[in-house]
């Protein structure tokens, strides 16, 4: 994909100077920074200018999607609705729902400068262990400021259904998995099936992320500990927090293990909080009972199963043209073990 598919300056140039109400936007110059199967997020500069002068401009991916996956209008609400809270989120400029402008929906945002950490910590960032406690901490924290948000309160009171959230969630992912089944696996029927004769009693229903972990975050270049901004909202919705910070330990393999199937082994670096210590803080930020964590965090495993099946599945279908999903399968059993162990052995 080029920088500009899904994009056209020629388009986006003269609709923020009118929009914005600015001149300085009628020509400009677009970079996409995320794509693939997500929404497609593109740097979008002003000509003359620089990277403190550029915005940030989110759409669908193009080609037909499910519009509600994508949802542009529903990041944009839930963005906008946590600007002045403790959560830290860029400041939104506009939302277009006009889809003759760019053939979808796409909302457009501040653009935080902030350390993007994926596979590896930037040589020099967090290189001590109290650095690195501080940046585990400091995504804890966040988190917990999330899920203590009051969604009445900021305009986020009808942005979800949190009754029988996490039934609804067993059930749309156990649907999911059948949908996209590549060979019978009884585990993982097994684990959805357990799954949903011990759904918990919710405690407490709020904010929900839905996919939060650091590399969806934007951390201080100068403060380790401290957020700058949380991105990737697309799964966000009303229900039970606790499904976040299962996924979290999804997240957060700890010293002395692989990454399992997690996407970085960040967090077994020497200093890093443990999940036991992760659920302590979290649990004295929020008051939160933690007694059923390990059924959050075998659903979390669970959702990650049904998910990778999903791509498998798509790929197998050659709807997954340039991507690599080789080796995906094989991360759908060990997912499934990992589940089954947290709900057997406990998740911390």
């Amino acid at each position: 994909m080029t920088a500009t598919v899904g994009a056209d300056p020629g388009v986006v140039g003269p609709y923020l100077a009118t929009v914005l109400h600015d001149d300085r936007w009628r020509q400009v110059q677009v970079d996409l920074i995320a794509a693939g199967m997500s929404n497609l997020t593109y740097t979008v500069t002003p000509a003359g200018g620089g990277p403190a002068d550029a915005v940030i401009l989110r759409r669908p991916p193009t080609g037909a999607v499910l519009a509600t996956a994508h949802d542009m209008a529903r990041e944009h609400k839930v963005i906008s609705g946590l600007a002045g809270t403790p959560v830290p989120v860029p400041r939104t400029l506009h939302l277009c729902t006009d889809t003759e402008v760019l053939g979808a929906p796409f909302y457009v945002m501040e653009r935080v400068e902030g350390v993007h950490v994926v596979d590896a910590l930037p040589p020099g960032y967090a290189d001590t262990e109290p650095e690195r406690r501080a940046l585990g901490d400091g995504l804890v924290d966040v988190l917990a400021d999330l899920h203590t948000v009051d969604p009445d309160a900021v305009g986020l009171g009808d942005f979800g259904r949190p009754e029988g959230f996490l039934a609804r969630q067993v059930r749309r992912w156990t649907t999911q998995w059948e949908a996209t089944r590549d060979t019978d696996r009884p585990g993982l029927d097994a684990l959805a099936a357990r799954l949903a004769e011990t759904v918990p009693q919710t405690q407490r229903s709020g904010i929900v992320h839905g996919d939060y972990r650091m590399d969806n975050c934007l951390l201080d270049p100068h403060t380790p500990g401290r957020v700058r901004a949380v991105l990737d909202w697309e799964m966000s919705t009303l229900g039970d927090p606790l499904t976040d910070l299962g996924m979290l330990f999804v997240y957060w393999p700890q010293a002395g293990e692989d990454r399992g199937v997690a996407l970085s082994a960040v967090t077994t670096l020497p200093g890093f909080p443990t999940r036991a210590q992760v659920a302590e803080r979290y649990a004295a930020r929020t008051g939160t009972d933690l007694g059923e964590l390990n059924w959050y965090v075998g659903f979390a495993y669970f959702k990650f199963a049904a998910i990778i099946a999903g791509i498998v599945a798509r790929s197998a279908a050659g709807a997954m043209a340039g991507k690599d999903a080789s080796g995906y399968a094989d991360k759908i059993d060990p997912c499934v073990e990992l589940g089954r162990a947290a709900l057997e052995d406990g998740a911390v």
